[in-house]
C-alpha cells in the first residue's frame, strides 16, 4: 500500500479518464432518445414584444413542443427567479425587479431567452425558431456605467439597483482633509466573458414520477430548492445531479432560465429532454463578471503611513439582479478592503446600475479581486506619485504579526498572518535585485520592462457548513461529499486525505459527489471552499469512525475503550495481538451484524474563514513600436497554511494567473450603443493563449491558519485576486518613464501604442 503523507504531491486520478476520452460530461450522458431543445433570443438589447406566435413553429417537422412565458405562467410555473438584495445606505432594500425565465412582456439584453423549442433534432428546433413570429418594438437602450437615462425597471428609477456604503464617511473625509498626502485614482475593471471550456448544459427526465434534472454546474441543492419553488414540488418528488463538469469559475454556481424550461417540457412531454449552449449563445446568456468603474483616494501622513481610504464604486448589474450579484460588489468586496494594511478609517460607496447588457455575477474571486485590485493599483499610484518605493510603502503599512488577531476595518477577523516573510520571500525569488540588469538590457535591446507587485488577502467564503459521510461497501470505502469538482481534482485530494487520515489505500476510496439523493446536504463549490470546509468534515467524520470502532473492538476483546488507540493506520489494543486496519474492523462489524458500523456522518460549522494572502511579482516587456505587451516573468509566493497535495494547488495558482493575465492583456467584451454584443465569438474576443503565458514561479511560505482544525486556507481564487494589479502595475511602471499617465485594462497593442504615442505628442507640445 502507498501511503499519501501530508504536503505530498500526488497525481490526480481523475486525469487518465480525461484525457481519454472518458469523462462524463452532461452532454454525454443524455438518455437515448432525448428531444433536444432550442431556445429563441432576443435580437435587441432593450424592447416591447409585440407579438409573439408561435403557431407555425409548433406545426413544424419533428417539433413536440415550444414555450413562452405565458405558457408557463398558464400551468402555475413562478416565473420570477432569485435573486439577493443588499441594504441601501437608507436602510430600503436594493431594487428587486423580476428576472423572468422567459421574457414576458419586455426584453432588456441580447441574448435573452424569449421562447424555447423542443424538437427531435437540433437541426429542426432551429428551423422550427426560423418561422416564430416575434416583434418587438424598440425602446430606449442604456449601456453606459452611469446612474441615469430611460428606466430599464419601474422598480429602479435612473437604473439605480443600490446605494450601499459601509464604513465613516465624515471621518475619511476628514482624516483626508488634514492628510499630508492624497492620492487619488479612476480605475476601471474591465468585464470579461467567463468562457468554461464546457458551456452550460443540461437534460431533464421523469422517472418513476420524480423530477430528475441534471446539469453542468457547482452544486446540486440550491437548484433542486428552486426547482421545487418554480414548480411547487414537494423537495423528496425532485433529483438534481452534476456530472464531470468542465469549468465553473463561479459563472455557474447560480441558476439559470434552461434547466428549468428543460424541466417543464419533461416534465409535459413525460420524455427526457436535452439543451447544451453553443459558444455564442454562451457568450450571449452566461453571466459575465467584473465590469466596475472605482474612485479611490488614499491619505498618508508625513511617514507615508495610511490614515484614511474611500471607495465610490459604480458597479454594472446587467439586465437583471443575477443570483448573487449585488452582494458581490458590497459586501464581498468589503471583506478585504484594506488588504493587508493596518488602517482603521475608511469608507466605502457602491452604486449598482441596470444596464441593457448581460446580467453581471461571480467570477473567480466574486468581489475580492475587484477590491485588491483596486486597493493595489492605488497603492502602486501613491508610491509613483511620492516618488518612494512601492515595496517599502506596502511594508511600512503592513498588519504586523503581533497585532494579530486584527479585526479590519470592515468588521473581519484576520487569524494569523507574517506578510513580511512572503514579501521578503517573492523578492528573492523574483530576484528583485537583479531587475535593474533586466531593465537595462531590455532598453538596449529598444524595448521597455516594467515589474509590478501585488500583495493580496483573501477572504474564503461560501456556505462555512458541509458534511462528510464515509461508507464501508466491498473492500473498501466510499466518501459523499458536499462539494462539486469543476475540474480541480476533489477525486484525488478527499480520496488522499481521508487515505491519510484512516490508513485506507486511496485506490480502494470511491469519491461520490453532485447527488441530491446521494447526498441529502451540502455547500457546493465556491470561493476557496472546498478543501477548507469538506476536508474538517471529513475529519470529524473519522473522529466518529475511531471512537465507534475502537468502542466495537474493546467490546470484541473485553477490555475498556480507553485501551484501544488508533495510531492513522491501525487500531492498537492493549495486551492483545489483535491490529486492525481500519478496512478490517469494518469486515469485523460486518461479520458480527454490525451494519450500523458500517456508515459514518458528521457535519461541521466553521466559525471563521480563512485568510490566504501572497505576493505576486509580474515583469513585462513592452515594443513601443507595437504596443504588443509580453509577460515576461511571473512569481508568486502564498501562504495557505498546510497543503495537503502542492502540486494541485500549483496547478490552481496556474490557473488562475493564466485567468488574470487574460483579462488584463486580451479579454475585452464590448458592446455597442445599441446594446450589441461586439464579441460574441472567439474571432473577436480575446481569450488568453498559451503563448500570453509565462513560466510561473510558485513557492509558499506557511502560517497555518487558527480557524480551522488543519491549518488549511483555500487556495481555488487567489492566483486570480492577484494577477490583476501585479500585471497592471507592472505595464505602468514600464510606461511611466516615457510620461504615460493612464492607461486601464485590457493592454491590448492598439490601446499601448496609442498610449505610448499620446505620450510623446504631448513631451513634444511641451
Amino acid at each position: 500500500m502507498e501511503k499519501f503523507g501530508k504536503s505530498q504531491s500526488v497525481k490526480r486520478v481523475e486525469d487518465l479518464r480525461f484525457l481519454t476520452g472518458h469523462g462524463r460530461y452532461v452532454d454525454d450522458i443524455a438518455p437515448e432518445g432525448a428531444l433536444c431543445a432550442y431556445f429563441l433570443r432576443a435580437s435587441v438589447a432593450h424592447g416591447e414584444i409585440t407579438e409573439l406566435d408561435v403557431t407555425e413553429a409548433t406545426d413544424m417537422p419533428g417539433v413536440h413542443l415550444v414555450v413562452t412565458a405565458d405558457d408557463l405562467v398558464a400551468v402555475g410555473v413562478q416565473l420570477g427567479m432569485a435573486g439577493v438584495t443588499v441594504t441601501n445606505r437608507d436602510g430600503s432594500r436594493g431594487a428587486a425587479p423580476m428576472r423572468p425565465i422567459l421574457a414576458q412582456g419586455r426584453v432588456r439584453h441580447v441574448g435573452e431567452a424569449v421562447a424555447m423549442i423542443v424538437a427531435e433534432t437540433p437541426e429542426q428546433a432551429k428551423d422550427a425558431a426560423e418561422v416564430v413570429m416575434l416583434e418587438i418594438d424598440d425602446l430606449p437602450v442604456h449601456v453606459d456605467l452611469a446612474i441615469g437615462g430611460d428606466a430599464i425597471h419601474p422598480e429602479a428609477p435612473d437604473n439605480l439597483a443600490f446605494d450601499w456604503a459601509m464604513g465613516d464617511a465624515n471621518a475619511a473625509q476628514s482624516a483626508i482633509a488634514s492628510a499630508a498626502h492624497v492620492v487619488t485614482a479612476e480605475i476601471f475593471d474591465n468585464r470579461i466573458i467567463v468562457n468554461a471550456m464546457e458551456p452550460r448544459g443540461c437534460y431533464a427526465e421523469v422517472t418513476d414520477g420524480r423530477l430528475h434534472v441534471a446539469f453542468n454546474g457547482q452544486g446540486v441543492w440550491g437548484t433542486k430548492s428552486d426547482l421545487a419553488r418554480h414548480f411547487d414540488l414537494p423537495e423528496d418528488q425532485i433529483r438534481v445531479t452534476n456530472p464531470d463538469v468542465g469549468g465553473g469559475f463561479g459563472m455557474k454556481a447560480m441558476r439559470y432560465a434552461e434547466p428549468f424550461c428543460v424541466a417543464h417540457a419533461a416534465r409535459v412531454l413525460d420524455r427526457p429532454v436535452r439543451w447544451m449552449s453553443e459558444r455564442t449563445e454562451a457568450m450571449l446568456s452566461d453571466n459575465a463578471g467584473r465590469d466596475l468603474t472605482t474612485t479611490a483616494t488614499l491619505a498618508f501622513d508625513a511617514n507615508y503611513r495610511i490614515t484614511a481610504y474611500h471607495v465610490d464604486t459604480i458597479a454594472n448589474m446587467g439586465a437583471y439582479n443575477s443570483q448573487f450579484a449585488q452582494a458581490i460588489q458590497t459586501d464581498l468586496f468589503a471583506k478585504v478592503l484594506m488588504g493587508t494594511y493596518d488602517v482603521q478609517t475608511a469608507y466605502m460607496r457602491t452604486c449598482g446600475i441596470f444596464t441593457n447588457t448581460t446580467p453581471v455575477d461571480a467570477y473567480r474571486g466574486a468581489g475580492r479581486p475587484e477590491a485588491i485590485f483596486v486597493l493595489e493599483r492605488i497603492m502602486d499610484e501613491a508610491a509613483r506619485q511620492l516618488e518612494v518605493d512601492p515595496w517599502m510603502l506596502r511594508e511600512k503599512n503592513f498588519i504586523a504579526p503581533a497585532q494579530f488577531p486584527y479585526t479590519t476595518v470592515s468588521g473581519v477577523t484576520y487569524d494569523v498572518g507574517d506578510f513580511m516573510q512572503v514579501l521578503n520571500s517573492a523578492a528573492r525569488e523574483a530576484d528583485r535585485a537583479g531587475f535593474a540588469a533586466r531593465k537595462a538590457a531590455s532598453e538596449a535591446a529598444g524595448r521597455l520592462r516594467g515589474q509590478g507587485l501585488c500583495y493580496y488577502i483573501e477572504s474564503i467564503l461560501g456556505d462555512p457548513a458541509e458534511t462528510t459521510t464515509v461508507e464501508f461497501a466491498g473492500d473498501g470505502a466510499v466518501i459523499y461529499v458536499g462539494t462539486q469538482s469543476n475540474g480541480q481534482g476533489h477525486e484525488t485530494v478527499y480520496a488522499q486525505f481521508l487515505s491519510d487520515q484512516t490508513g485506507i489505500p486511496a485506490e480502494r476510496i470511491s469519491v461520490i459527489q453532485g447527488d441530491s439523493d446521494r447526498i441529502a446536504v451540502g455547500g457546493g463549490t465556491g470561493g476557496s471552499r472546498s478543501v477548507t470546509v469538506q476536508n474538517t468534515a471529513t475529519l470529524a467524520t473519522v473522529e466518529k469512525m475511531v471512537t465507534a470502532f475502537s468502542a466495537f473492538l474493546a467490546d470484541a476483546e473485553g477490555v475498556d475503550p480507553q485501551d484501544v488507540s488508533f495510531d492513522d493506520e491501525r487500531f492498537r489494543i492493549a495486551n492483545s495481538n489483535l491490529s486492525p486496519t481500519m478496512l478490517e474492523a469494518a469486515e469485523m462489524a460486518r461479520d458480527a451484524g454490525r451494519d450500523n458500523l458500517l456508515t459514518h456522518s458528521a457535519r461541521i460549522k466553521l466559525d471563521n474563514r480563512s485568510f490566504p494572502n501572497g505576493a505576486h511579482v509580474a515583469e513585462v516587456e513592452i515594443d513601443p513600436e507595437t504596443g504588443v505587451v509580453t509577460v515576461d516573468r511571473y512569481t508568486v509566493v502564498d501562504d495557505f497554511g498546510n497543503l495537503i497535495n502542492p502540486m494541485l494547488v500549483e496547478g490552481q495558482i496556474h490557473g488562475g494567473v493564466a485567468q488574470g493575465i487574460g483579462q488584463a492583456l486580451t479579454e475585452r467584451v464590448v458592446f455597442d450603443e445599441d446594446g450589441q454584443l461586439l464579441t460574441a465569438t472567439f474571432m473577436d474576443y480575446g481569450m488568453p493563449r498559451a503563448d500570453d503565458i509565462p513560466m510561473i514561479g510558485f513557492s509558499t511560505e506557511c502560517t497555518p491558519s487558527l480557524y480551522n482544525p488543519m491549518g488549511m486556507k483555500g487556495c481555488g481564487e487567489a492566483g486570480t485576486v492577484g494577477a490583476l494589479a501585479a500585471v497592471s502595475n507592472a505595464v505602468v511602471d514600464a510606461l511611466w518613464e516615457i510620461g504615460v499617465r493612464q492607461v486601464d485594462m485590457p493592454f491590448t497593442p492598439h490601446r499601448i501604442w496609442q498610449a505610448i504615442q499620446a505620450a510623446k505628442d504631448d513631451s513634444a507640445a511641451a
